[in-house]
Order: structure tokens, then sequence, then C-alpha cells
């Protein structure tokens, strides 16, 4: 049995990881290949900002997940103190005491290896597997390889691969510039704007891919949404960032049954009212707050703006007024007193918000349907200003 052995910060893990990995499965014929997060790095110091050990090793996880040959461990992470490569190599040695066990390495770290800590028990469990396409260093890679032989009795493998085809540094910045997204891929990307990794707010672009796959049907609309929403924050000074993230997410859930709407009620722990959960329209405000914090990290005022989309409430935030108007008003609605809704909304904000909930009052009670008490304790408080 043959076992590679790849280990890292994966701060953050990214598809260059994955296809190294590949490659070496490939040229060495592994049957299985263990991915080591890395717990604290005795040749690095990792740098302010680094996501928690157990928040790599998630996302590692979620980047290796499609591939039974690939195991991400926690064998670093379960250790205490500085995370020595020999400890590892000698526990997967105690778990497959009959296979043989290749060490895949960067160019970097195979010509430091006899720096690392105990390099020579290293190299007694394990062979290197250099990932050796990097210009310029092919004779430095040689004379290591040559050294090693002499010296420990052990040959090196080289992998024809580069092994960071993408540099970590560069995509950390690229993800604050709310770009890189492709580089991770969407499981990876969604778990860093899950936990708010490396300060990355929400790419709108991977947004709005999520919102078409779950629900094609409201693609147009959303965008529309998130259009008007950004037009009416710039106009009266809301948060922009949070104005087009609360309307992409809006309606994220509007397309679930009512039965998957009351599961996830459940599971998010906000349990809706009696009118809340006869009527889909309002569930699903309920939900979508509930995903947008869960699965998109939403922060508070983002939550509370999806949260009160339909009903509006007493005491509305800039926000929320923002996205109810925005969800009213967007470029695709074509109901007879849209016009005058558009006019009032960058003439006085509270008047159009007003007019949406009037409007929203006529409408359920020509069709004998209840209004919520949301709404009209929202129309109180709006008179009363």
């Amino acid at each position: 049995m043959k076992i590679g052995i790849f280990g890292g910060t994966f701060n953050p893990p990214h598809l260059g990881h994955y296809r190294a990995v590949l490659a070496a499965i490939a040229a060495l014929g592994l049957d299985l290949l263990y991915v080591v997060p890395t717990k604290a790095p005795p040749h690095k110091a990792l740098l302010h900002g680094t996501p928690n050990p157990e928040a790599r090793y998630r996302m590692a996880e979620l980047l290796f997940a499609n591939d039974a040959r690939i195991v991400v461990t926690d064998l670093e992470l379960r250790r205490s103190g500085l995370s020595y490569t020999v400890d590892t190599a000698e526990a997967i040695r105690a778990m497959h005491p009959d296979a043989k066990l290749y060490l895949l390495l960067g160019t970097d770290m195979f010509l430091t290896l006899e720096q690392w800590h105990r390099p020579e028990e290293l190299l007694q469990i394990v062979t290197p597997a250099v990932f050796a396409r990097a210009e310029g260093q092919e004779e430095a890679i040689g004379q290591q390889a040559d050294r090693l032989r002499a010296r420990y009795g052990v040959e090196t493998v080289l992998i024809d691969h580069v092994v960071f085809e993408v540099s970590s540094t560069e995509l950390r910045e690229a993800l604050l510039r709310r770009q890189g997204a492709e580089l991770v891929g969407d499981a990876v990307y969604g778990e860093i704007v899950r936990g708010r990794y490396y300060e990355v707010r929400h790419a709108p672009e991977w947004l709005m891919a999520q919102v078409a796959l779950r629900n094609p049907k409201r693609v147009a609309h959303t965008a529309g949404t998130a259009e008007e929403a950004v037009r009416l924050a710039k106009y009266w000074g809301a948060d922009v960032d949070q104005a087009r993230e609360a309307a992409i997410l809006h309606d994220i859930t509007k397309g679930l049954d009512q039965a998957e709407q009351l599961r996830l009620c459940e599971k998010y722990g906000m349990m809706p009212d009696d009118l809340e959960r006869e009527n889909q329209k309002l569930l699903h405000a309920i939900t979508g707050a509930g995903e947008a914090r869960a699965v998109f990290g939403a922060g508070d005022a983002v939550f509370d703006a999806i949260l009160y989309h339909t009903t509006g409430r007493a005491d509305m935030t800039l926000l929320e007024k923002v996205i109810y108007l925005a969800d009213y008003i967007e470029p695709n609605r074509a109901f007879p007193e849209v016009h005058r809704l558009r006019e009032l909304a960058y003439m006085d904000l509270d008047a159009a918000v007003l007019y949406g909930l009037e409007l929203t009052a006529q409408e359920l009670s020509a069709k004998g349907r209840a209004i919520h008490p949301r709404s009209h304790e929202a129309v109180e408080w709006l008179y009363r200003r």
C-alpha cells in the first residue's frame, strides 16, 4: 500500500492544493493520501487574523470532500505544542505499519528538510516526494536529492508539477478585494464567507450565483432588488454593502415549500407565530434571515433587514426601510401604484414605507387575509413620526 502525507497551514486551502494532491496520487500511484492541517507550524509564525486550526481543518475537509482516496486528518490538531512532521509520520506509520509512506514537499520545504525537527528519524519513515517543476531550482533540487541519498540512504521521488499554482498571500489579498472565489471553489468560499475569515465581504457575483443555484426563477427579481437597494442606500446614506447583501439574500429560501420552510424554522430556532406558520410569504422572511446568518455569515443588520422585509416593524432601521422598499419597487415591478411609490422613495422614505404598508394592507383585505400585527405596529409608528 502506498500512502501520501501532505501537510500545510492551508490558509486558506485552495484549488492549487487540490491539483497538487491529484498530481501526486497519479505520479506515485497512491492508494491513500492524508491531508494534514497544521496546528502550530514550527517553521513560521501564522499571520494575524489567520483562522483557528479547527476552521482551517473544516475548510480543508470541504476542499477535498469528493475523493475517497483523500483523508483530511486532525492528527496535529489533537496534539499540544508545535506541529512536527516526524510526530505525524510516526502516527501514520503506526496506523499503516506495512505501507510505503511518501512525504509531499514543495521545493522550498525540500531544500530546508535537514533543518526540520529530527530529520534523520523522519527520513527513516518517509520517502520525500518533491513537486519539482521549479524554474531555476532544478540544480539545487538535484544536489539536495544527492545529499539526502548519501547521508540518509533515502531516494527522492520527483513529481512534475508546480505545488502552488496559487499564492496563498495573493489569494488572501484577492479575497479582501471580493475576488478569488473561483480559486478556492464554492464550498470553501462559502465557509470563508460564513465565518468572515480574512475579513472577507461577500462577492456579489458569488452570492447571485447561489441564488441562481437555489431558485433560478428569482434571479431577475433578486438582481432588480439589489440594484434598487444600492441606489436607495447611496441616496439615503445607508451602508451600501449591507444593502446589496440583504437584497441578494432576501428571497434565498422563497423556492422552498411550506414543510421545508417550517423545518428550517425549527433548525434555526426561529418559531413562527400562527399567522406566519400559515403563510409561506411570511415564512420565507424568517427562514431567509436564518439562512443568511447560518450559511452566509450575515450580520445582525442584514439579518433584521431580511427578517422584516415583508411586514416591516415599529422602529425600522434605515437599512430595513431600504430593503423593504427595494423589494417593492425594483425595476421589474409593474403594478399600477409603483410609479407613485418610486417617486416617494426618493422624496420621503418614511412616507414611501407607509404607502407600501397601506398598499399591502389593502391587497390583503381584498383577499380576506389577515394583516400581520407587525405591519399594524409599523403603520402606527410611522404615523407618530
